[in-house]
């Protein structure tokens, strides 16, 4: 459990906001340490006028600054509405600090409005040695900002997470980092059909301990996604890491001062695929649908291949498990759609009208483009548009294709079955583009002839 220390207040910091006039905006409070520990910041806030999705109004950027020392940026991204977000403050010695948040101009949006906090629900708490998730919140890594997203409003790191594996020395703690996208690297249409998302999901740092917790190893994933030794520099133990490529890739050094520490969250993904976090946090779905938009990579009826996505609402998406090897899998979402005005159904380019059943529509994963499916065992994710007018109740059924991939050589692999075990959940987006009630949860396995019938499950 978790110790906590609540802050000291006085009277005069009865609320956090002195009021003065915009901008800039100033948000001060003390807090007394009993002890040394790591410092945890909760705040509830939001900002007038803000939306990630308009160009403008994105967000507001409040600079954290701890006993006169700047901490980091924290990127109001959630909109007006109050919305709690959790940032790791590093190692505090004992006694008392003065924590300042300051509204940064330069890194705001010129049409964002005033911030407002909310002082009963907003605390610093504190972690003390030998307290649960100590060792691996006190290793969390601090992400400084690609050079190009400063002040961009692009790529932000949105959430992070660590697992635990054990190892024969010990264990590793694993951290992750959920980017509102992307700028180089996979299309966007592309990541929808193989990740069901247009986020950047990226492991950026791991290290191994024993049992006193004494460092044994640490990795990080640099360009290229190669995972080499971690020698650089650290914060108390908290490494210091630079997104340094377009697709969210880290380095040991960087140009820029700017940076992010959002408190991890410990995660478990036996069994699940990395999207099974977003889900458990389904703001990170509006955000990413929104920076989407703002860029300009939504077009109605985008055809694969463009780096365009139809809207995101349209996508069907689906959490699967299954053993590959060395095939390929697309699923094709059969769906019914409802009679139009005019008796003239959307038929979005890709989906397949396949007889003798009139009343379905089969939209595959892959779009046709063997790139598209997926070719990694474990569970996965895919999202794949549907005819405009979709709606979850609308979706019947689901069949599972399996495809020989070409060998090192280039000819076709000899034809096998692969086994499908199981559908953790299908949803689609909402109007507010958060992931909407699951339709279907099914067990199996059922073995798939590669390059054979697909498998048809039915949506009760």
């Amino acid at each position: 459990m978790m110790q906590v220390l609540l802050v000291a207040l006085t009277s005069a910091l009865v609320a956090w906001w002195a009021p003065a006039q915009r901008p800039p905006e100033h948000f001060g409070r003390s807090f007394v340490a009993a002890e040394a520990g790591e410092a945890f910041l909760s705040v509830r806030a939001g900002c007038a006028g803000c939306d990630w999705g308009e160009a403008g109004r994105e967000s507001v950027a409040l600079r954290v600054s701890l006993d006169g020392t700047y901490s980091q940026h924290l990127q109001l991204v959630r909109g007006e509405g109050l919305s709690e977000y959790r940032l790791a403050l590093g190692r505090v010695t004992t006694g008392q600090h003065r924590l300042d948040l300051d509204r940064d101009p330069e890194m705001s949006a010129p049409g964002a409005g005033a911030v407002t906090l909310d002082m009963a629900r907003s605390d610093v708490t504190m972690l003390f040695p030998g307290s649960t998730d100590y060792t691996a919140l006190s290793m969390a890594p601090i992400v400084y900002a690609r050079p190009n997203t400063v002040g961009k409003f692009t790529d932000l790191p949105l959430l992070m997470w660590y697992e635990v594996v054990p190892t024969p020395r010990g264990r590793q703690y694993r951290y992750s980092v959920i980017f509102s996208n992307e700028d180089g690297g996979t299309q966007t249409d592309r990541l929808m059909a193989t990740w069901g998302r247009t986020t950047d999901i990226e492991f950026v740092y791991g290290v191994e301990v024993d049992e006193t917790d004494r460092i044994l190893a640490e990795e990080f994933q640099g360009p290229g996604h190669e995972v080499p030794a971690f020698k650089g520099a650290h914060e108390g133990r908290h490494p210091r890491l630079w997104v340094s490529t377009d697709n969210n890739m880290v380095s040991e050094t960087g140009p820029t001062a700017v940076r992010y520490a959002p408190v991890p969250v410990k995660f478990d993904l036996t069994d699940q695929a990395r999207e099974a976090v977003m889900d458990a946090h389904p703001w990170t779905y509006a955000i990413a649908s929104v920076e989407m938009r703002r860029e300009g990579k939504i077009a109605e009826d985008a055809p694969p291949g463009i780096n365009k996505i139809p809207d995101p609402r349209r996508f069907v998406h689906v959490e699967a498990c299954g053993t590959i090897g060395n095939a390929a899998l697309s699923l094709s979402i059969g769906s019914v759609q409802p009679q139009p005005a005019g008796g003239v159904r959307p038929q979005l380019s890709g989906s397949v009208r396949l007889q003798p059943d009139r009343d379905l529509v089969w939209s595959p994963s892959d779009r046709g483009r063997p790139q598209y499916r997926i070719v990694r065992d474990g569970c996965f994710t895919i999202a794949t548009p549907l005819p405009a007018g979709t709606r979850a109740p609308d979706i019947r059924a689901i069949r599972v294709h399996a495809f020989a991939r070409p060998a090192d050589g280039g000819a076709a692999r000899a034809p096998d079955r692969r086994q499908f075990q199981r559908i953790k959940k299908v949803f689609m987006l909402d109007e507010h583009f958060l992931p909407g009630t699951s339709i279907l949860k099914w067990e199996g396995p059922v073995m798939i002839a590669v390059g054979g019938e697909p498998v048809e499950i039915r949506i009760p």
